[in-house]
């Protein structure tokens, strides 16, 4: 089956890529075609960085890789989810996910209609 992505004007898709052993959502970054083509053929996890503005290979120099189990494609083929084992922390402040931080809900919805 083929599957025709739909990068945006940029030539970029966002990744989601989560731990596929516990589920935990570790971080989002950006990839382009290369970044795609090289994480298929190596099979560790690679981006597009759009503030340095090259490809990052992730763990390359911290030693954190993520080796890929998996890549899915939601319904609109517009967003990558990959599926990892990490070698270690995915934030480069060092915490496991780059999703320890929360807002709290309040009233998120307006009395008025």
């Amino acid at each position: 089956m083929s599957i025709e992505l739909k990068f945006d004007e940029r030539g970029l898709i966002p990744a989601v890529v989560q731990d596929a052993t516990t589920g935990e959502v570790l971080m989002v970054a950006w990839m382009n075609a290369e970044a795609l083509q090289l994480t298929q053929e190596t099979g560790e996890a690679h981006f597009w960085s759009r503030s340095r503005q090259e490809l990052w290979h992730k763990g390359a120099t911290s030693g954190n890789v993520q080796r890929v189990r998996e890549i899915w494609v939601d319904c609109d083929a517009d967003v990558l989810l990959l599926k990892v084992d990490p070698a270690g922390p995915a934030c480069h402040t060092g915490n496991r996910s780059c999703f320890y931080r929360h807002l709290p809900l309040g009233n998120i919805f307006s009395s008025a209609d």
